[in-house]
C-alpha cells in the first residue's frame, strides 16, 4: 500500500473508493413508442469485468414497466457471470447471449446513445434488488414518462 502508516485519512479514502468500485451501476430510462407501448433501457456496468450490457423490453403499461424491471434487475444481478462470459469472453457466440435474455423477456440494445435523462441505481454484486431500491426508481421513471405530457399541455 502506497499510504503512510498514520495517515489514517488517506486510508479511509482509498477504502471508501474501492468499495464504491465494487457496485454495479444502473441506468434506467423509460418512454412511450409510436405504438404506445413503454419502452424501458437499462444500461448496467459491471465494474468486476469492467464492462457494460445495455438491455431494452417493451411494456404495455406503465405498471407492467415497473413490474419487469424489477425482474430485470433481479435477472441481471443474479445473472452477471454468465452474462459476461457469454457477452464478452465468448463474443463470437452472441447468439446464445441473445436467446439467455431472451429467456428474462430482455433484448439487447444495440443503440450507443443512451438518454441523458434517466434514474440511477448502485447495487453490490451478485445481492437481490431491495424493495426500498425501487420507489425512487419508480418515481423518477414516472417524471420521465409525465414530462412530455406537461410540455404538451402548455402548448
Amino acid at each position: 500500500m502506497a499510504t503512510q502508516p498514520g495517515n489514517k485519512k488517506k486510508t479511509v479514502i482509498d477504502m471508501a473508493s474501492r468499495t464504491s468500485a465494487t457496485r454495479n451501476d444502473y441506468r434506467c430510462s423509460i418512454e412511450r413508442n409510436q405504438a404506445g407501448k413503454y419502452c424501458v433501457r437499462v444500461q448496467v456496468y459491471y465494474p468486476r469485468h469492467a464492462w457494460t450490457l445495455s438491455v431494452y423490453f417493451l411494456a404495455g403499461s406503465f405498471d407492467r414497466a415497473m413490474k419487469k424491471l424489477e425482474e430485470a434487475l433481479d435477472f441481471l444481478q443474479k445473472n452477471e457471470e454468465k452474462l459476461w462470459f457469454w457477452g464478452v469472453d465468448r463474443a463470437e457466440d452472441m447468439g446464445f447471449s441473445a436467446e439467455f435474455l431472451k429467456e428474462a423477456g430482455l433484448k439487447l440494445d444495440q443503440r450507443t446513445e443512451f438518454p441523458r435523462k434517466s434514474t440511477n441505481i448502485s447495487l453490490a454484486p451478485e445481492k437481490e434488488v431491495p424493495a426500498f431500491v425501487l420507489g425512487p426508481v419508480r418515481r423518477g421513471l414516472a417524471e420521465l414518462v409525465e414530462a412530455p405530457r406537461i410540455a404538451l399541455a402548455g402548448d
